[in-house]
């Protein structure tokens, strides 16, 4: 039975918690701190009597991890993620807001598209400026402070099997090694995931991976605030191609410690703002005022960068022999081009893909197909959206998906309309913070509101 994407996604954003806990397993295993695996574990809390987390960082240490290099950089968290982590913990709104992350409601976000400021929706969902250390923390707590998670640090280094299942997870401390059962074991390891090489070596099969390469460079730096409350505490100012084959584009969020931390992106061989000398110069010359401003400020610290190389996603769905007890989660799945934001709010529309199916008392001596079908449709909206964006830039050459021509030329029309219109403008919004399907977009109503919006602004 095929699944409607509009009425799935709409399932997902009204997730919420059981009221009570349902345990329907005895142990379950995250493979993998991240926000993903610990979105997971959340989930899980609700639905096995002990859930044990693996990572080789020591989780229950504040601060970066060094298993997250990109952990430097800006993260934004979508309204779409803000409201999944309000619904996973409550109260997360007041914590994160008490340790210093600002409230970014629509009236305190600004967006510019080629230099031309774009209308604010008014009633828009709120979103939550932070640092990604600071997110990741306030994550962290909430999940390690549940009775029934626990942490072993340690390097996974495979799965075990008992015939058609997975029955648990091998792991590595200092050169022991151990074995964590388990009755549903979740892979939340990230872009450079090895379960495609477990389920190879065990003589499963390998789930194909996709791959769009963007050659994306990131460079940010942080400088001093002095606003408590900023009037613009989130400012993004995109470049179309046409427009410029340097910078991509820039933008500044206000964060904790009373900083703003402020990006700037090129693709290929652009690599804007490597020095402090150019990335202020850049601030000031190439966008408008507001990042001059953030310019002016004392910079702390070094300029950091990282290196995008591709996109990819692994079709765990398309696998037809696949064991039982075993998802994926997160970056493990698919992780886009991060200059679209989506990587936290796709992880918590995972995790309630997972709660989704949870909750129906799978036979899990099966694979978990139900939960890979409504997974396939948050990673077919997400991807459709970041790599449709990224097949309009110069040096990214495909592959192009069939009637790209006609989809590039609307979507064109309506990014062009969320400049001046507030219907169109509302409806962008809503789908790239993955909070409707991007299929909304494509209603003969939507485009041709779009031309009318660019006939009148003409």
């Amino acid at each position: 039975m095929s699944l409607s994407p509009a009425r799935v996604f709409a399932a997902l954003n009204a997730v919420r918690p059981p009221d009570q806990a349902l345990p329907i397993l005895d142990k379950a295993v995250v493979v993998g701190g991240s926000i993903a695996g610990m979105l997971a574990a959340r989930v899980l809390s609700d639905y096995a009597e002990s859930v044990v987390i693996i990572d080789r960082d020591d989780l229950q240490t504040a601060g970066e991890r060094p298993g997250v290099p990109q952990g430097t950089q800006l993260h934004a968290l979508l309204p779409g993620g803000f409201l999944q982590f309000e619904q996973l913990f409550p109260g997360f709104r007041e914590q994160a807001l008490a340790q210093g992350a600002i409230e970014a409601p629509p009236t305190a976000r600004r967006n510019y598209l080629d230099g031309r400021l774009k209308v604010v929706v008014p009633n828009d969902a709120d979103s939550l400026a932070g640092s990604r250390p600071l997110l990741e923390r306030l994550i962290r707590e909430q999940v390690l402070r549940l009775p029934n998670v626990k942490v072993v640090t340690a390097r996974a280094t495979g799965l075990v099997f008992d015939g058609p299942e997975v029955t648990g997870v091998r792991y590595d401390v200092d050169g022991v090694s151990g074995v964590e059962g388990g009755d549903l074991v979740v892979d939340a390891m990230g872009r450079s995931s090895r379960l495609s090489e477990w389920l190879g070596q065990a003589g499963w099969e390998r789930p194909v991976t996709r791959r769009m390469t963007v050659h994306l460079n990131y460079a940010t730096a942080l400088f001093r605030r002095h606003e408590a409350n900023p009037d613009a505490a989130v400012v993004l100012a995109v470049h179309s191609p046409e427009m410029s084959s340097d910078v991509a584009g820039a933008a500044f969020f206000a964060i904790e410690g009373d900083r703003w931390m402020a990006m700037m992106v090129g693709y290929g061989d652009s690599r804007p703002g490597r020095t402090a000398e150019d990335f202020v110069r850049r601030l000031r010359d190439q966008f408008p005022p507001e990042f001059g401003e953030v310019a002016g400020n004392e910079m702390l610290g070094d300029v950091q960068t990282y290196r995008h190389a591709d996109s990819r996603r692994r079709d765990f769905h398309a696998v037809k022999r696949f064991p039982a007890r075993l998802v994926s989660v997160g970056d493990a799945v698919a992780s886009f081009n991060p200059v679209y934001g989506q990587g936290m709010t796709a992880a918590a529309l995972h995790a309630a893909c997972l709660s989704t199916y949870l909750r129906t008392n799978p036979d899990l001596s099966v694979p978990a197909r139900q939960y890979l079908a409504l997974q396939k449709i948050v990673v077919d909206a997400a991807w459709s959206l970041s790599t449709s964006a990224d097949l309009a830039l110069p040096h990214v050459d495909g592959p192009y998906p069939r009637g790209y021509r006609v989809s590039s030329w609307a979507s064109r029309q309506i990014i062009a309309a969320t400049v001046t219109d507030v219907t169109i403008a509302r409806r962008f919004n809503e789908v790239v913070s993955l909070r409707e399907h991007p299929r909304s977009l494509a209603s003969p109503g939507v485009i041709l509101g779009a031309l009318r919006a660019n006939r009148r602004a003409r």
